[in-house]
């Protein structure tokens, strides 16, 4: 796995965050619809959710180790 330093951790971060909030717009979007594409809305919600899971790892590496 590659090191990565604060400011790169924190701007994969930015972006995760931003293609997320993307994705409960287009959810929410292909939800409203009548015509609703159930299996593009469950690949939807399953990528928002590895972006999710991604997001928590990458601000889980942000914080320092504290050795008690």
């Amino acid at each position: 796995m590659q090191t990565l330093d604060t400011g790169d951790i924190a701007r994969q971060l930015a972006d995760l965050k931003l293609e997320h909030r993307d994705l409960d717009v287009a959810i929410e979007k292909i939800s409203a619809d009548i015509r609703t594409d159930e299996l593009q809305l469950r690949r939807l919600k399953k990528r928002k959710l590895r972006i999710k899971d991604m997001i928590a790892v990458l601000e889980s590496r942000l914080i320092p180790d504290l050795d008690a």
